[in-house]
């Protein structure tokens, strides 16, 4: 099942584990479960320490759970957890086996204290980039706590649960049978929602600190790269993040990122963090910015989050991002994540042999559609100009696919649905006038980004599209306050520009402190 170098990657790791590991499965004849089989010998040939039990009886087959003797451990797998899974296969297996989480003690602490119970239920695709951060988390709560069980659930091989429960969105999580969250959430999130005074002692924490020199609202890669050389200064600074890495989770390919080739959003992101925890820089998750006071003569200024902590700062740096672009039409609030999608990696797999739109003919668009041909019956390109804006190449690439309709000119009008799903799309030919209508089952919107500004209306001088007005240094319209990346007016959103901005914010403040502090 596995090749001989990731067999001795696989090897190593396991050298690590402290306990015994019990393996036991669930298969039946069918050629995933031999292929299940084969992947769980190759896991048992690499540790002595790890055995494996065949006569499992779990309902879901194949599937397998992972305990250790004396412990109380509810973890399983239903499905082949390959792809961007098989790291959560891997960390599962040491964490089982007693190797300790990267986790911070108060996480593992509040994870351990939790009583009740709590069954959960991941469904994800083998392309999602954001589930193996949720199949991570829960695996882990599982291993702290007794009270916890998890399953991890392949949704393409488990179709008739998908079909009866109207999964259309990867990652979709169930605790106690009922539908608990969709998208990527950490372990600190999922413990945020199921500990409901986590959020009050997490406010009393933010209203405690001193102000910082610099307080850096926003955790993508300008956020990080401006936290990072204002650390390098010397001077004591925050990053608040509602998630750290921001937008870069949501990206599957990072190509033009100058000495990487290749690498994808989530491990960029993992990478951000992990440069900014090299420093002494305070770090704080899951918090969204609500209200911005600036400081009168002299003193600091103030973040409001919606936690209801209040963090303050000598100056602060706005690196808040964007996000997708939604439509506004009529059905696509009351279908989203039943058929309006936003991230073509994440669910297209959910989508195998039926008919999508994608909406946009920008990169994001024609790359989305690319993708989508190769799993769906159909794609149907939509775009509101006249001509496709994305690279010739795409487009070349595009047009070649037999099984994708290409629509300019075409206004999406109306998302339409049976009350359940997604069964179709209104769209108008802006040349002709005519109202015409589009049968699918999905529908995936690639339109842009949206900076995430409105908190700061009425507070600091925004463009009419609604992003930061900036100046060459990075300054707001009100002094010491800085702003960088895709929220500001700079153009070419692009991540190779946000850490450039970022670090040239986090200068541009360290300047403004000691020119501010100086004696007259």
């Amino acid at each position: 099942m596995l090749d001989a170098n990731l067999k001795a990657q696989l090897k190593s790791y396991l050298e690590r584990i402290t306990r015994p590991i019990e393996i036991v499965a669930s298969l039946d004849d069918g050629a995933k479960s031999q292929e299940m089989l084969a992947l769980l010998n190759d896991i048992v040939s690499s540790s002595d320490k790890i055995t494996l039990d065949t006569n499992g009886s779990d309902a879901r087959t194949p599937s397998f759970a992972l305990n250790s003797p004396g412990q109380d451990i509810k973890l399983r797998f239903a499905g082949l957890p390959m792809g961007h899974e098989f790291t959560s296969l891997v960390l599962a297996l040491l964490q089982v086996g007693g190797y300790p989480s990267k986790a911070t003690e108060d996480t593992i602490e509040q994870a351990r204290s939790l009583t009740g119970e709590f069954k959960f239920e991941t469904y994800f695709s083998l392309t999602c980039q954001n589930c193996p951060d949720v199949v991570q988390a829960l695996n882990l709560l599982a291993v702290l706590n007794p009270n916890v069980q998890h399953v991890a659930i392949e949704g393409s091989l488990f179709q008739q649960e998908v079909t009866d429960r109207q999964i259309m969105s990867v990652p979709s999580i169930y605790l106690n049978g009922e539908l608990f969250g969709q998208g990527r959430m950490n372990l600190e999130e999922i413990l945020a929602k199921i500990d409901t005074s986590a959020g009050d002692r997490q406010a009393e924490k933010l209203n405690a600190k001193e102000a910082f020199e610099v307080l850096v609202v926003g955790g993508g890669p300008a956020g990080s790269a401006a936290a990072i050389y204002a650390a390098r200064k010397g001077i004591r600074t925050a990053v608040a993040a509602e998630r750290f890495g921001g937008q870069v989770l949501d990206t599957m390919a990072i190509e033009n990122f100058i000495s990487v080739q290749h690498t994808e959003g989530p491990k960029l992101a993992v990478a951000l963090e992990e440069h900014v925890k090299e420093y002494e820089v305070d770090i704080i998750n899951l918090q969204r910015g609500e209200q911005l006071i600036p400081g009168q003569n002299g003193e600091p200024h103030q973040v409001k989050f919606a936690s209801g902590g209040v963090l303050k700062g000598k100056t602060v740096i706005l690196a808040t991002g964007a996000r997708w672009r939604e439509m506004n039409v009529p059905g696509e609030q009351q279908y989203r994540n039943k058929g309006v999608a936003y991230c073509p990696h994440c669910d297209g797999p959910l989508f195998k042999g039926k008919r999508v739109a994608v909406i946009g003919g920008g990169n994001s668009g024609v790359e989305a559609a690319i993708d989508l041909a190769g799993i769906v019956s159909h794609v149907t390109l939509l775009e509101f100009d006249a001509n496709l804006r994305a690279d010739a190449v795409l487009q070349r690439k595009l047009h070649s696919l037999p099984n994708v309709t290409v629509l300019t000119s075409a206004l999406t009008s109306e998302v339409t649905g049976d009350g359940q799903k997604v069964n179709g799309l209104r769209y108008k030919n802006r040349l002709t006038g005519e109202e015409i209508t589009v049968e699918l089952e999905g529908i995936f919107v690639q339109i842009g980004l949206l900076p995430n500004t409105e908190w700061l209306k009425g507070t600091i001088e925004l463009s009419p599209r609604g992003e930061i007005i900036i100046d060459q240094r990075g300054e707001t319209s009100i002094p010491g306050i800085f702003a960088a990346g895709d929220v500001t007016t700079v153009p070419f959103k692009q991540i190779v520009i946000a850490v450039g901005e970022g670090a040239k914010a986090s200068l541009s403040a360290f300047d403004h402190l000691i020119r501010s502090s100086a004696p007259a």
